[in-house]
């Protein structure tokens, strides 16, 4: 049995969406898990490019040091901390195919708006969203050095430029990663992306799969106490 190796982006400014997404994995999953969060906190010496303007997580660029934290060998797993996962990630996990380089959901992802979450611009590009939700085949990802990382533009990243051909990313069912405010509503979702904005936020308090998130957050906060224990 493979450990299931999760990598999820990390932003102070989103820290419980970090860990309920955590807990919402946790908390489903068959199989054994790890959990590495992408805090640039913890990734001096490897991320020195300075921010972008048009950056609008800490993770934006981290997440493709992933296939070289995981040494370039078996496969690994990264998500943004915008989701909630509603089911067994073992099942994520199983679509893995060696055909590929890397595996995602292939949105056709067209934004109309201009600003998302904490006024970040909201930018439009082919392949948009492709990258927040990615199974990589860490042996051929080994373009993805922290120089690449570092000195690559931001399409180049996103857009898979780092591979030969497109022919190498291999397709994942879109309710992996469903897009909220995108996507049609759908209640059997898997992985939910609050991608505009969680319902930590109070503008998408009242979003898709909202009650779902504020749900799985109680279950994070559950402590057990002896009767006539009382707290100190």
């Amino acid at each position: 049995m493979s450990l299931i190796r999760i990598f999820i982006g990390f932003d102070p400014r989103e820290t419980v969406a970090w860990h309920v997404l955590v807990h919402s994995i946790l908390r489903r999953a068959s199989r054994p898990v790890s959990f590495t969060p992408l805090a640039l906190s913890t990734l001096r010496g490897l991320m020195w490019r300075e921010r972008s303007p048009l950056q609008s997580t800490d993770f934006s660029f981290s997440r493709f040091l992933v296939p070289y934290l995981s040494d370039y060998e078996g496969w690994s797993l990264f998500m943004d901390c915008d989701m909630l996962v509603r089911a067994d990630i073992a099942q994520l996990w199983d679509l893995r195919d060696e055909r590929y380089a890397v595996m995602c959901v292939k949105h056709d992802h067209r934004p109309h708006e201009d600003i998302k979450f904490l006024g970040a611009v909201q930018t439009k590009y082919e392949k948009k969203n492709w990258s927040s939700v990615m199974l990589f085949n860490n042996k051929r990802c080994q373009a993805l050095t922290p120089d690449y990382v570092n000195t690559a533009s931001g399409l180049e990243l996103h857009q898979f430029k780092w591979l030969a051909s497109d022919d190498e990313i291999g397709e994942l069912p879109t309710e992996w990663n469903h897009l909220v405010g995108y996507n049609a509503p759908n209640a059997e979702a898997k992985n939910v992306h609050y991608t505009l904005g969680g319902p930590y936020f109070r503008e998408y308090a009242n979003c898709e799969h909202a009650l779902g998130w504020f749900i799985e957050k109680e279950f994070m906060l559950r402590v057990d106490q002896r009767d006539g224990a009382g707290a100190s």
